[in-house]
């Protein structure tokens, strides 16, 4: 909208000047004169490439060829305007009278080159020369000193420079105004083709001569571009800035911005039908105020307010409050469009993680500080209630911090960061309570396995262009405490007892911790108490190839005895469908241990007894022996010798 304005308004009054062409002079000394009396008043030179003459017909006025008009020093040696013709049309009645009156002023090709410098002044802003303010009555008239009832350019192109920004150009737009009255309001109309599609803008500007000489004044402009239209009704001056209501209407709101010239990325769904509106309040430093803010979009409603600091790298700040959200669709329209934008469909399999690529560009659109709250959320198959949240965006780099937010059933506290500066990568930190681990982990991990209320804390890290490769990457630790829960798929009870399958197993407690390393879990200590039984369990888990490789060890007592029967059982395979089978050979070998341990202190207590001597558990029986063997021949060599 400012870019819209300010070029209406520099086309508008640069015509305007070059209306001082009418004289009742012919011809070539008409064009003399003409430049003469311009550059006086303005100090820029108008130059006639061609010939210059009278017209008669269809307007009474003067045409003339390859038309130039000098630039401000400080904007560089291109011309501020060029126009293969321009015809300027005046009212014979007035004329002879002595008075000039134009009527219309047309322009076939047109080129502007229009910039700013730093302190916002544009370069076709022209005021008279300094002698003239000094000598101006105070509270004189503002208005121009020649009247223009009609404009219109075809075929104009334009190239629009702020100071240390890019450039913005524009071609093929055609434009007309309408001022009657000098003294009223104009109507401005405009088609312009920024991406190719025609966007059609109609402005009315009251009050249009003070507006041309740099004072504010009402305007309302609407837009109406393939896939919707927008309006702003309030105040606005020469420069851009201004104050007013803004609302913008899309029945396909990725079209309007394509006809816009907006490039936004695949994959940012967004809805068919959206709605913006705002007061908006806009400064010549580029600084946008929006307040009592209303965005629709999907079904999904957000107010508010925001700030927005313009420039090469734009700043957003902004206070939003939702009700019951639902991004649902917008994300799988996303992914769909970026699916789409590469070529491709989805290269997941269905017991694999994506590994379609990741375009992460939308982080590098703007710097954020957002503060959000709503009272649920569904997003990606995540769901939560009743949360604040806060989100900064700095040079590509995101951090979502939860203060706290509530997911899985529970509360969870931290942060997690998306980085790509230098490629993608992930990471968070977090702690959590009461959550429901099947819904943590079936939301995050698709596994649904394991149920039951807990409490821990993660740390994680990943990097990759895909999800899948991000899964394997990630490394980081953890731990976890639940209460009362289960298993599904297996029965531990019953795998002891007949080698059985299938069946959940219920505990009483559980508590892990957790190291994960090339995306892979290792656990050591997995501690289960279950009705009867003792659990520890150690292993690895795979959770970038979705596999596991997992063995519990229960323990159960017999009835009535202190004898302790101990099963391990060995979890193994995919995620979808893993082996669950008792290890019967190491759940034997303790036994076996055991015996063999009563066997060796059965013959170690016979030993004590033959060899008269004590013997120690530690001792090896194989040394003792043959310590006693040379012992006893020692002694009888002895006897030997002193029976001689």
């Amino acid at each position: 909208m400012k870019l819209i304005i300010r070029v209406i308004s520099a086309l508008v009054l640069t015509v305007a000047l070059l209306a001082a062409l009418v004289v009742l002079l012919p011809g070539e000394k008409i064009a003399r004169l003409a430049a003469d009396q311009l550059e006086s008043q303005t100090g820029r030179k108008l130059t006639f490439g061609g010939p210059v003459r009278l017209s008669f017909w269809p307007v009474l006025g003067v045409k003339a060829d390859a038309v130039t008009l000098s630039n401000a020093p400080w904007a560089g040696p291109e011309p501020l305007l060029r126009a293969e013709r321009l015809t300027i049309g005046v009212d014979a009645a007035d004329l002879l009278r002595g008075n000039m009156r134009v009527t219309e002023v047309s322009a076939i090709l047109p080129h502007l080159n229009l910039a700013t410098r730093e302190d916002g002044t544009g370069n076709w802003e022209f005021g008279p020369p300094p002698a003239e303010v000094s000598n101006a009555p105070a509270g004189g008239d503002s208005t121009l000193p020649l009247r223009i009832e009609a404009v219109e350019l075809t075929g104009a192109s334009l190239r629009y420079t702020v100071h240390g920004q890019d450039p913005v150009a524009l071609s093929n737009a055609d434009f007309g105004l309408r001022w009657p009255d000098p003294t009223g309001p104009a109507t401005v109309r405009a088609t312009l083709r920024p991406a190719g599609e025609p966007v059609e803008v109609e402005a009315e500007i009251g009050t249009f001569a003070a507006f041309l000489s740099g004072k504010v004044a009402p305007v309302g402009l609407s837009i109406a571009a393939p896939g919707g239209k927008a309006r702003y009704d309030g105040h606005a001056d020469v420069r851009g800035e201004g104050s007013g209501r803004l609302t913008v209407a899309a029945t396909n709101a990725r079209q309007m911005a394509a006809a816009l010239g907006a490039t936004l990325p695949p994959t940012l769904g967004l809805a068919q039908k959206a709605m913006f509106g705002a007061d908006a309040t806009y400064t010549a430093d580029g600084r946008l105020s929006l307040r009592d803010l209303i965005v629709e979009t999907g079904g999904n409603r957000l107010t508010g307010a925001a700030d927005v600091a313009i420039g090469e790298r734009p700043k957003i700040t902004a206070q939003l409050k939702g009700q019951a959200l639902d991004l649902s669709t917008l994300l799988a329209a996303g992914k769909a469009d970026a699916r789409q934008a590469a070529g491709a469909a989805s290269t997941a399999s269905a017991s694999g993680w994506p590994t379609e690529h990741i375009n992460a560009s939308i982080l590098d659109l703007a710097d954020a500080d957002v503060d959000m709250s709503f009272d649920s959320l569904a997003a990606g198959g995540i769901r939560m209630g009743a949360s604040q949240l806060n989100l900064t965006i700095e040079r590509s780099r995101v951090v979502l911090k939860f203060l706290p937010a509530s997911m899985f059933g529970g509360q969870v506290q931290g942060q997690l960061v998306a980085n790509n500066r230098n490629g993608l990568s992930v990471g968070g930190n977090l702690t959590f309570d009461g959550i429901l681990l099947e819904r943590a982990l079936g939301e995050t991990a698709d596994y649904t396995r394991l149920n039951g209320e807990a409490l821990g804390g993660l740390e994680f890290l990943g990097s990759g262009n895909s999800i899948d490769a991000i899964m394997r990457s990630l490394s980081g630790k953890g731990w976890l405490e639940a209460g009362k829960g289960f298993f599904t798929g297996f029965d531990l009870e019953a795998l002891m007892r007949s080698g059985g399958n299938g069946g959940s197993t219920v505990f009483d407690q559980l508590s892990a911790s957790y190291e994960i390393k090339e995306g892979s879990l290792k656990n050591e200590d997995l501690l289960l108490l279950l009705k009867g039984l003792r659990a520890q369990g150690k292993g690895r888990i795979g959770l970038g190839a979705r596999d596991l490789d997992y063995l519990f060890t229960p323990q159960l007592a017999r009835a009535g005895s202190d004898q302790i029967l101990s099963i391990p059982v060995r979890i193994r395979g995919s995620w979808d469908d893993p082996t669950i089978r008792p290890e019967f050979d190491q759940a034997l070998q303790p036994r076996i241990d055991e015996i063999e341990q009563q066997a060796k202190d059965r013959v170690r207590q016979k030993l004590s007894e033959e060899l008269e001597t004590e013997i120690a558990p530690e001792q090896n029986l194989n040394d003792l022996l043959k310590q006693r063997i040379e012992q006893e021949a020692r002694d009888q060599l002895l006897k030997l010798l002193g029976g001689n």
